[in-house]
């Protein structure tokens, strides 16, 4: 059997109440200012994870053209999306932050700064700079430094490059996100109270936290564009952790998913099968009009939703109805780094 690919962070998914409101913000503050597709529909296949009903949605998958994952902003049309019951703080179970990469990180808290609250820079066990801010709908996100980059500096930071996780158990995390993800290299490891977390209300309280990446380049049709990645993942030593979406469905407030662009899907099913976190969700092909492809669910071991797309078709250049069909090129071989780039002739400017 072939052996799955994962070329790389494809989205971080974003439940909010304004599908058009969250978009802009993050094409101001962010740069993800390249709608891959921005469509209304029916989830009709999130059903464990929807209380067992089709639910209606509108959502924009956002890129930064300077290379990242980008932001799927994902609303619900067919209700009002809820926030937690509780104040979900850092080391609860799930995605707490999403990581946004920088060229500058000083320049990034310049510009971040004049219209948001944000902490001071600081330095990562690793020693590379970094900080915090939350967004206007309550989500926190992490800038942090990166030296992986696709296209031109158009925008003070890039897209995606990670996120912070909650984990009830290191140790058993750090192996699905080895196993199935591929983040086989350990950064950092430390134990004890940090100054950095000051910003997110953990002053005083005591974390494990483990920074993974991967040794293995991505590869595959957009791995040039995605890049490396990294999660951290952070436990709480002095406090018992809730689920962050405890009580609540898929696409409620917050970060819904973190979702991997892969290839070959029915071998990364087989293998999640084997390890014991199989398919909760398996969609077959689809076709969506502007984007089609293949995706399914998994959880890691404390239910945070990680999805998987392989993606089959996707649009270049809209304005000429040029569709890129992805079937009928090798397998684990990037895209022309022109044709890329392409896409971002679509970006949406001021």
């Amino acid at each position: 059997m072939k052996e799955p690919i994962i070329s790389g962070i494809q989205q971080i998914g974003i439940g909010n109440t304004s599908v058009y409101d969250t978009f802009d913000w993050y094409r101001r503050n962010l740069g993800m200012d390249l709608p891959v597709f921005d469509e209304a529909a029916e989830a009709a296949l999130m059903l464990p994870y929807t209380e067992g009903q089709p639910r209606s949605r509108h959502a924009i998958l956002a890129l930064n053209m300077m290379g990242g994952g980008g932001a799927e902003i994902w609303q619900y049309t067919s209700k009002v999306g809820q926030p937690a019951a509780f104040d979900v703080q850092l080391g609860d179970l799930g995605i707490f932050a999403a990581k946004f990469k920088s060229p500058n990180v000083k320049k990034s808290h310049e510009v971040l700064s004049k219209n948001n609250t944000v902490s001071a820079i600081a330095k990562t066990p690793e020693g590379k700079d970094h900080f915090y801010l939350n967004d206007p709908f309550g989500n926190p996100i992490e800038i942090v430094e990166s030296e992986n980059w696709f296209g031109k500096r158009i925008s003070h930071s890039g897209g995606v490059y990670g996120a912070v996780i909650g984990v009830s158990d290191i140790e058993v995390s750090k192996e699905f996100y080895k196993d199935i993800l591929g983040f086989d290299v350990v950064v950092y490891d430390k134990q004890g109270k940090f100054d950095d977390f000051d910003f997110l209300n953990s002053e005083s309280k005591e974390f494990r936290r483990v920074l993974l990446r991967h040794s293995k380049e991505r590869k595959g049709p957009f791995s040039k564009l995605l890049g490396a990645g990294e999660i951290e993942l952070v436990q709480a030593m002095s406090e018992t952790p809730r689920k962050i979406f405890q009580d609540r469905m898929w696409g409620d407030l917050g970060y819904i998913h973190l979702c991997f662009d892969i290839v070959h899907m029915d071998a990364l099913r087989e293998k999640c099968k084997n390890a014991g976190c199989g398919f909760t969700v398996d969609s077959g092909d689809f076709d969506m009009g502007e984007a089609a492809g293949h995706f399914a669910y998994i959880e890691d071991p404390d239910g945070a939703l990680i999805e998987l797309v392989e993606t089959h078709k996707v649009p270049i250049l809209k304005k000429i109805n040029w569709y890129l069909d992805l079937k009928k090129r090798p397998a684990g071989k990037s895209l022309p780094k022109w044709m890329l780039k392409a896409m971002g002739l679509s970006r949406v400017k001021d």
